[in-house]
C-alpha cells in the first residue's frame, strides 16, 4: 500500500502515474518571441507558462544549459539572452508542451 506522502494531492493517483503536470502543459498557450534591449541586444522571452505548475527556475535552468545562454525567469516569463526563438520552441515541445499551444513570432 501506498503512502500518503506518494499520492498526488490533486489527482489522488500515485506519483509516478499521477497526470497533472500534462494536464496543465496541455492548458497552456505559450508565446515566444524576441525583444530588442539597450545597444541592439536580442532577447527572447517566453511567457505564458503558469508558473504556480510549472517549475519556471528549473525550466529556464534546461533552456539555458540547452541553448549554451545567459538567462533568467521573473516576473512569470523565462528572459533567453540572444534570438533563440526556433530552437527554444523545440525544447518546450521535446519537454512535453504541446506544439499547437506554441506562438513562435
Amino acid at each position: 500500500m501506498a503512502n500518503l506522502s506518494e499520492i498526488c494531492s490533486k489527482c489522488g493517483l500515485p506519483k509516478d502515474l499521477c497526470v497533472c503536470e500534462a494536464i496543465v502543459k496541455e492548458q497552456q498557450r505559450i508565446r515566444v518571441f524576441l525583444e530588442k534591449r539597450k545597444w541592439g541586444r536580442d532577447v527572447t522571452i517566453v511567457e505564458g507558462i503558469d508558473e504556480k505548475s510549472i517549475n519556471l527556475k528549473e525550466l529556464s535552468g534546461k533552456l539555458k544549459s540547452r541553448l549554451a545562454c545567459g538567462g533568467t525567469e521573473k516576473n512569470g516569463r523565462i528572459e533567453l539572452q540572444g534570438d533563440h526563438r526556433e530552437k527554444a520552441a523545440e525544447i518546450l515541445i521535446e519537454s512535453g508542451f504541446p506544439a499547437d499551444n506554441i506562438d513562435v513570432e
